[in-house]
């Protein structure tokens, strides 16, 4: 067998290796999602009710309330090349691009905020993640967009939900205002109009949509920059 025969049945046989464990990979990846999805809601700061925020998006996001984190679509078949150890940018099957000019530090408004954010339409959800291009968490997400506007607020919700001027509610809330939610276990970007923006649970990416916070699970609203206009 010649030399170039030799490597290309090494290909092969790799090749094939790769093909047999996938599933098997995409099953772990799915279930680390759960198991770490599971973590991060029962041991949310606060007074925050785990499973009713579960129920908020599941119904927000299409599913049925009432059955956990583990109902909601697409949670047991996440593919595996969306989710953890993913070796493929996700930011480069979008084309996610920076805007064309970020304002100056100091001058970014809450509309900056807002356009800054759906640039990472479409970005999965992964726990603990804070790289667009293998997938981000809820305040993963948040600080990501303000750090692109040059601004710094710190990794996790608990400390998100102290940034900026409190809102008194959410008829005062403006476009770029962060919402968080039952007691710190959530947090998303106000849109204006009634519409949010954030990276929700496993198996969903980041998405525009209702904003479901309400009187009785909405803990904090905080302003970190000028408010924006609708």
């Amino acid at each position: 067998m010649s030399m170039t025969e030799a490597i290309g049945r090494m290909q092969g046989i790799q090749s094939m290796i790769a093909e047999l464990t996938r599933p098997a990979a995409a099953q772990a990846d799915a279930a680390a999602l759960k198991s770490a999805a599971a973590t991060s809601l029962a041991t949310g700061t606060g007074t925050g009710d785990a499973a009713s925020f579960t129920d908020a998006l599941a119904a927000a996001l299409g599913g049925t309330s009432g059955t956990g984190t583990s109902s909601l679509p697409g949670l047991s078949s996440l593919p595996g090349g969306l989710g953890l150890g993913s070796t493929t940018p996700v930011g480069a099957l979008k084309g996610i691009t920076a805007p064309a000019t970020v304002p100056a530090a100091g001058a970014a408004t809450g509309n900056d905020v807002v356009a800054m954010a759906k640039k990472y339409i479409g970005v999965p959800y992964v726990w603990g993640g804070t790289n667009p291009a293998t997938g981000m968490d809820c305040s993963g997400f948040t600080q990501r967009v303000f750090k692109d506007l040059g601004i710094e607020i710190p990794r996790v919700v608990s400390d998100q939900m102290r940034q900026g001027t409190p809102v008194a509610s959410l008829a005062e809330a403006k476009p770029g205002d962060l919402l968080v939610s039952f007691g710190g276990d959530h947090i998303s970007i106000y849109l204006g109009n009634g519409k949010a923006i954030d990276a929700p649970v496993p198996g969903k990416t980041i998405q525009i949509r209702d904003a479901w916070e309400q009187h009785s699970n909405l803990t904090s609203i905080r302003r970190i920059v000028p408010a924006g206009t609708a």
